[in-house]
């Protein structure tokens, strides 16, 4: 039977049954499938990846390699040809309250007017309303969540004034403030500096321990077996994924990266077996 798209995440048939079955309800995200293309090119071809609550996963591959693609195609910040999104078994709109992301940081225009605390209200702003004032209560919160990123000092300053470790930082605690129950980071700790890092991982590893997932694009690749638990390797296709421990091979490297993975690294590669 012939299929057809209905939106930009089912591909249904005719009949208007999902081609790829029912949606699994324990995943915090599975994606199936996925296609995304700019032009001609693909950035994302056929990807299938599943991320589980209360774990770290990392997204790895090379430059241009989709990992940015993917986070946006799934929260339909740009369109996919084709494929399914399900969060917690739920389309994006229907489970967009229970997700927070954080783009890069090269993305944000950092010269908009808005003080670090009204950044952070931000977050608030899906249970709030759009036009209801944040109030003392909205205030606290924010202020608790700079607190959980070390920034409470800074709550008055403009959020332009900040270096790029504190702007990451006011930028994890909106994410903080939606108490979400997935997270996605994309680069979150491109740039900055060694107690921003820090910071950021204690804050991740908390929301882990706290039953959250938690997903982030990551460059370091001598970092993965000290930061997440499980691994999506990508270069356009899946080329590994699963457990750190498993996936996270030379040889798996070695397909992702091909001959760019030389000097991507400053520690011994993991070595063993697919």
């Amino acid at each position: 039977m012939k299929n057809v798209v209905r939106n930009r995440f089912e591909i249904v048939s005719e009949a208007g049954q999902l081609t790829r079955g029912e949606p699994d309800t324990s995943k915090a995200l599975a994606i199936e499938g996925l296609t995304v293309a700019y032009g001609e090119k693909a950035a994302v071809f056929s990807l299938d990846a599943d991320f589980a609550a209360g774990r770290m996963s990392a997204i790895v591959g090379p430059n241009g390699a989709g990992k940015s693609t993917l986070l946006k195609a799934a929260l339909a910040i740009v369109p996919a040809l084709s494929g399914t999104v399900r969060f917690f078994g739920l389309s994006i709109d229907q489970a967009r309250g229970r997700v927070a992301y954080v783009p890069q940081r090269a993305s944000v225009d950092w010269d908009f007017p808005a003080r670090v605390v009204d950044v952070v209200m931000m977050g608030l702003y899906r249970t709030l309303g759009w036009f209801r004032f944040a109030g003392a209560n909205e205030r606290s919160r924010a202020m608790t969540c700079l607190q959980r990123v070390g920034m409470e000092d800074f709550a008055e300053r403009q959020i332009g004034q900040l270096s790029g470790g504190q702007q990451q930082r006011v930028f994890l605690a909106r994410a903080l403030a939606q108490d979400a129950d997935l997270y996605l980071l994309d680069e979150p700790l491109a740039g900055v500096d060694a107690a921003t890092e820090r910071t950021v991982m204690e804050v991740l590893k908390g929301l882990k321990s706290e039953g959250r997932a938690v997903v982030c694009v990551h460059h370091d690749l001598a970092t993965v077996p000290a930061y997440f638990d499980d691994v999506l390797l990508i270069n356009v296709r899946r080329i590994a994924a699963g457990p750190v421990g498993v996936v996270f091979t030379e040889a798996n490297l070695q397909k992702a990266y091909g001959g760019r993975l030389a000097g991507t690294v400053a520690a011994p590669l993991p070595v063993g077996g697919h």
